[in-house]
């Protein structure tokens, strides 16, 4: 979830399949955000690059550029597409300005040594190549032939996320060296310098932000809540750190595949699950029995969920009324409506509602 901020610029043990629970199950109103998770990115066009680096790509790519599809997923402005030769060949390609984006050039060169280093087998892309030219960054990797998945979830699209998601949990419950020796970074500490922020607007030094009803004269509640997290973060394998319903793509065959690996962190599994799940309860699915079937939930600390939706929903919604961002136009806004979804998905699961306010 830091990804999606734009403030300044997991030990799955359990036999339990993911596929216990049902997916179609529906248990509250279905909301859906103001702009669709396919179609939040602002970015430039192929034919927008500076020429040298248009060169130096292709080269890479062994042949002339025929097609360029822009991702419209995400919210950054970096270049991002995929790139098709003449010949067939296709290769995702994203890329930055040294100059300009200096923070996603070192996004994009550390999801690199990420995707380099994880674990064989794991539906994640691969990395191809990297090239610096005319004063911008790129990286290629697999184009993975998939999409992003539409709100509400349907079931086989969520079905597909939670079993890959699994596979992936589990392979980074005991991550190999190589990977850990990136000098990774501990959500624990995240958590303290950066996602926590109910204490901060209980100290005033954080404006309050605009608060579902159900949520009002609760900021004693959420204060205690999200300050459990770091220590509950202490433990695990490795989280993706940034994992929604953006960050997945199914494929023609109906697998997920899981991307944008810059934030990833040592950290439990569940947070993953808990910032993928809050899509789930929009859709109006019963989010809290998918995370407790979930193999990455097996060994959560009872309260888990609570605590990291309370920690989520305060980082969301400050960071949404934080003012003017470079990022997307559109990050604010989707920023307010998750904070909100998990804010109304924790209020649910605390029995807070407006009438018991006095």
């Amino acid at each position: 979830m830091v990804g999606q901020s734009g403030r300044a610029a997991s030990h799955p043990t359990s036999r339990r399949s993911a596929a216990t629970v049902r997916h179609d199950a529906v248990v509250a109103a279905t909301s859906l955000p103001p702009v669709p998770y396919d179609a939040t990115a602002l970015r430039p066009d192929w034919a927008e690059l500076p020429a040298g680096l248009r060169a130096a790509v292709t080269a890479r790519l062994g042949g002339p550029v025929a097609a360029a599809r822009v991702a419209g997923a995400g919210f950054t402005r970096g270049f991002a597409a995929v790139l098709e030769t003449a010949d067939g060949r296709r290769t995702f390609v994203k890329a930055a300005s040294l100059a300009e984006q200096r923070h996603l050039v070192d996004w994009y060169a550390r999801e690199a040594a990420v995707l380099d280093r994880l674990p064989a087998g794991l539906p994640v892309p691969r990395p191809r190549w990297t090239v610096t030219a005319a004063g911008w960054f790129a990286f290629g990797l697999d184009a993975i032939d998939g999409r992003t998945p539409a709100l509400p979830w349907s079931p086989a699209d969520l079905d597909a996320t939670l079993t890959g998601y699994a596979e992936v949990a589990a392979a980074l419950a005991d991550p190999p060296a190589e990977l850990v020796a990136l000098g990774l970074p501990h959500l624990a500490d995240l958590a303290r310098e950066d996602i926590l922020w109910w204490a901060e607007v209980a100290a005033g030094r954080e404006p309050t932000p605009q608060l579902p009803a159900a949520a009002r004269d609760r900021l004693p509640e959420l204060v205690a809540l999200e300050s459990r997290l770091p220590g509950y973060a202490e433990r695990g394998g490795l989280a993706h750190g940034d994992l929604r319903l953006d960050n997945v793509l199914v494929d023609r065959a109906g697998r997920a595949w899981f991307c944008d690996w810059n934030w990833i962190c040592q950290g439990p599994a569940w947070f993953d699950l808990v910032s993928l799940l809050i899509t789930a309860h929009a859709s109006g699915l019963d989010a809290d029995g998918l995370f407790a079937g979930h193999p990455a939930a097996a060994d959560a600390p009872p309260d888990a969920l609570d605590v990291t939706l309370a920690a989520l929903a305060g980082y969301l919604l400050t960071s949404a009324a934080a003012g003017p961002t470079s990022a997307s136009p559109h990050v604010r806004t989707h920023q307010r409506w998750s904070g909100e979804r998990a804010l109304e998905w924790l209020a649910a699961r605390q029995r807070w509602t407006a009438a018991q306010q006095g």
